[in-house]
């Protein structure tokens, strides 16, 4: 991106004609959502009749002044982005338009991350005129696979660590909740004391001394105001500590078997 003086010089440069240019409205702050498109609108009013000439000119006739100019600078890095209709940065994403010589648009196609900061729209009277806004841009929450737990498998009694995470701007916040609307139990210090919460915040949820009750599917939502929020779902199951046939709906199944001491009664006949 060139970088240059972020004002267009008015040095030695006079009004010849016509009433100064005056915003009509202040540049608004614009918060955008990665990949959309972005637009900064700047209205000036007497744009078209003023003009400015070098001040050189001794012989008083200023006719020839050329009109005054509108630019768009991203102030925080001092990037002069476009002069009146003309893009001078090498950024293809970005373009100028304008109505009526007085409405000047700032378009910015498909934003990024880099894009985020302040943009100021100026006129070069003198001395000059300008107004800022910033762009603020956003990202929707999504959650980091690799980082993230899948359905996990603990013995009764056992412990279960859940983990989620997220990428996302603002940072995402992480929400645990049961699918099945059953509350999830905290465990807390030597004694165990148990806590009933209809949802649990953080990256990691950690269940202790996790029973059988507590077999079921999780879902971690991240949100961060963004939307859409994302979820993942994460089965826990509980076996049971001694010899299990097999669980099912929350529950554990055993075949018992019981010996039974038998003696068989015979009777002989004889024929």
């Amino acid at each position: 991106m060139r970088t240059l003086n972020p004002r267009i010089s008015a040095t030695n440069r006079d009004i010849v004609t016509g009433l100064e240019p005056d915003f009509v409205y202040p540049l608004e702050n614009l918060t955008i959502s990665q990949g959309r498109d972005a637009t900064f609108t700047c209205v000036v009013s007497n744009l078209g009749g003023y003009r400015v000439s070098p001040s050189s000119s001794v012989s008083g006739d200023h006719s020839g002044g050329a009109k005054a100019r509108v630019a768009w600078i991203k102030a925080d890095t001092k990037a002069v982005l476009a002069i009146h209709e003309h893009v001078i940065t090498n950024n293809a994403r970005l373009s100028v338009t304008h109505s009526d010589y007085n409405t000047w648009t700032l378009n910015i196609r498909g934003v990024r991350r880099e894009d985020r900061g302040i943009y100021m729209c100026q006129v070069n009277t003198d001395p000059m005129k300008s107004q800022s806004a910033f762009l603020e841009v956003v990202i929707p929450p999504d959650i980091i696979s690799e980082e993230t737990s899948n359905d996990l498998m603990v013995p009764e009694g056992g412990s279960a660590k859940l983990v989620c995470k997220a990428r996302g701007y603002p940072k995402p916040e992480i929400v645990w909740k049961r699918e099945d609307g059953a509350e999830i139990i905290s465990r807390a210090g030597l004694s165990g004391g148990k806590t009933k919460l209809a949802t649990a915040e953080g990256e990691t949820l950690t269940l202790s001394k996790v029973t059988r009750s507590e077999m079921g599917t999780y879902l971690c939502i991240a949100s961060n105001g963004v939307p859409p929020s994302v979820s993942k779902r994460m089965m826990l199951h509980v076996h049971c500590r001694n010899t299990m046939v097999f669980s099912f709906s929350g529950k554990c199944y055993f075949l018992l078997t019981v010996l039974i001491p038998w003696k068989p009664q015979f009777r002989l006949t004889r024929q």
